[in-house]
């Protein structure tokens, strides 16, 4: 207790600092992910893909950025350890941010699209289980979060393989895919904009103090789906498509069609991303900051303070403006080949999967999901069509960021207990 009082404004600002590093490493890693389909279908330049990064990724965080970080919080590790002795949850929850975002922009500088997920759990696991006590870790709850990466890649393939084939069916594989694109493809925009908008209202509005019953949240975000719908029919009424064209020619103008509806999905996807995966970062430091006003004191209803969700934000667009390009290249081109119908279908059914995740308060992996409605769409193609090499690169880099974020957070608390004790 002395020691948090001595030093709580230096806590503060440190497990801001390190907070900011955090979120740096998530943009440069998970949101190249959550980015790279666009770029790599050539739907959108790496310049534009940043520009919608910065709108909607900031926005997920502020508006429905709250849901998840209790999870992060509260669910990992039995706060009753701490109770006599909170400073060393303070070194541990500084250390965990540390470690995970010194492992992020390793990989990331090597291209490795790893979890930012799997980086901060591991390093709140690490410090707890090592420094304090290993029956500290609610090896339940881990599980839970564990079970959740098996299977919502799962879920994510499953609905991509459908969308994809889906769009085959009405669009690709028919007499006049043109005609079909421009009469079907609003249909996808709806669905996007509609999912979009639902859990911004029932998830993220109530944090800016706007409230709506599920009724009313339904009926708001059908209202927002069809606007997006209407806007995007006009938008692919001006595309100019020669009608005495080849058949090949014709694909390319649908893709064309796609390319402008993974606009729509590469905003959800950015939104989905920046509420779900800002809380790997602000989770620890808001239990920081919670137990420095509190002297101490451990609270399972801590308030957000105003200025934590923003610095999460700012922080994982900046580390994507600067640093995301190596890993955006990666899952763009290495897994399949993505077109923008193929890049759509991924697209819109990891934010869907993420949305979903983040809304319920379950800190899924956004890279294992994305990579997991990528490889949905590849299989629509065959085994032959994925790059099975890349694939096992990047199963191996999940493996061992649990590990190292683990150790690199043992490294961080041992040295921050010595420094303050």
């Amino acid at each position: 207790m002395e020691i948090i009082a001595q030093h709580g404004s230096a806590f503060i600002i440190i497990a801001a600092l390190v907070g900011f590093f955090m979120a740096w490493g998530i943009g440069a890693n998970d949101v190249a992910n959550a980015m790279g389909t666009s770029v790599g279908s050539k739907a959108l330049t790496i310049k534009q893909a940043i520009i919608i990064a910065m709108i909607f990724e900031f926005a997920g965080a502020y508006l429905a950025g709250g849901e998840v970080t209790s999870t992060i919080r509260k669910g990992i590790i039995n706060s009753s350890y701490f109770v006599n002795t909170p400073e060393l949850l303070i070194y541990g929850m500084i250390s965990a941010l540390l470690a995970a975002g010194t492992w992020l922009i390793i990989a990331s500088y090597y291209g490795w699209p790893v979890s930012t997920t799997h980086s901060i759990v591991g390093a709140i696991i690490g410090f707890s289980a090592v420094g304090i006590d290993i029956n500290s870790v609610q090896w339940g709850e881990v599980s839970g979060i564990v079970g959740s990466w098996l299977i919502t890649p799962v879920i994510a393939g499953v609905i991509s393989y459908n969308i994809f084939m889906s769009s085959q069916k009405l669009i690709f594989n028919t007499d006049d895919p043109i005609e079909n694109a421009k009469k079907y493809v609003p249909y996808y925009m709806f669905l996007a904009g509609f999912i979009l908008s639902l859990v911004t209202i029932t998830k993220g509005l109530k944090h800016v103090g706007l409230h709506f019953s599920f009724p009313e949240a339904t009926g708001l975000a059908a209202c927002i789906g069809m606007v997006v719908a209407v806007l995007g029919k006009l938008y692919i009424s001006t595309i100019k498509i020669d009608p005495q064209a080849d058949k090949n020619m014709h694909y390319a103008n649908v893709e064309k069609i796609f390319a402008a509806l993974m606009i729509v999905t590469a905003c959800s996807m950015a939104f989905a991303h920046g509420s779900n995966d800002v809380a790997n970062a602000i989770g620890p430091l808001a239990a920081v900051v919670s137990l420095v006003q509190n002297h101490g004191m451990i609270s399972g209803k801590s308030q957000l303070i105003w200025w934590i969700l923003p610095l999460g934000g700012l922080g994982i667009v900046l580390g994507l403006a600067l640093f995301g390009h190596r890993v955006m290249a990666t899952i763009g081109h290495g897994i399949t080949h993505l077109t923008p119908s193929r890049g759509f279908a991924a697209e819109l059914s990891a934010a869907i999967t993420v949305v979903i995740a983040s809304g319920t308060g379950l800190p899924i992996s956004t890279t294992q999901t994305l990579v997991g409605a990528v490889l949905g769409v590849g299989m629509a193609h065959g085994i032959a069509a994925l790059n099975l090499n890349t694939i096992r690169n990047i199963v191996i880099s999940w493996v061992i960021t649990l590990p190292i974020g683990a150790g690199f957070s043992i490294l961080f608390f041992y040295i921050l207990k010595a420094i303050f004790n």
